[in-house]
């Protein structure tokens, strides 16, 4: 995969988590209806970006395996949400807080390794892996907030998750070797 390729689609999987945590946070009132499908199909779309990246670059990337991780594990949850929506409306913020804290510790992972290839711009993942890391947890210390807070909180995740896939895209030459 070129890397042009690879930069229109983490873009466009960035765009599409920001807007779905745009929603998230403006319309936190009927957002719980769709939460499931809406939540699911973001996952799912955000964690086949990753693995298709990862099989067609793993090859010249730096720190792709755990692009693919994160890709599995995102694709993995997202079949779960979308197969138990009643389910999840129960079970959302420890699904959540898992997401998050498993997506944050695996970008910490890879800016360290970024940063070991003294690849500029680890930085960056480095500080969105520790915020993911953060939010993931104090969603464990506190699962019945309230609901407008569970969508903000949401609409803050997915928006942290489509700057870091942007920021993915717009230092993708800087992964290849």
């Amino acid at each position: 995969m070129r890397k042009s390729t690879s930069r229109t689609l983490w873009i466009i999987a960035g765009i599409l988590l920001i807007v779905a945590g745009l929603f998230c946070i403006f319309k936190p009132d009927t957002i719980f209806y769709s939460l499931s499908f809406l939540l699911g199909f973001v996952m799912l779309i955000s964690g086949i970006v990753d693995i298709v990246i990862f099989v067609s670059s793993h090859r010249f990337m730096a720190g792709s395996g755990w692009f693919l991780a994160d890709g599995i594990l995102t694709v993995l949850l997202s079949l779960f949400v979308l197969g138990n929506e009643w389910m999840v409306t129960l079970t959302l913020p420890i699904i959540f807080g898992m997401w998050m804290m498993f997506s944050g510790i695996t970008k910490l992972v890879n800016s360290f390794d970024l940063h070991q290839l003294h690849i500029p711009g680890w930085g960056w993942f480095t500080a969105m892996g520790l915020i993911l890391t953060v939010v993931g947890i104090i969603s464990f210390l506190n699962p019945l907030s309230g609901m407008a807070a569970m969508a903000a909180g949401i609409g803050f995740f997915l928006i942290l998750e489509g700057i870091v896939s942007i920021l993915r895209g717009y230092f993708v030459g800087r992964f290849w070797l």
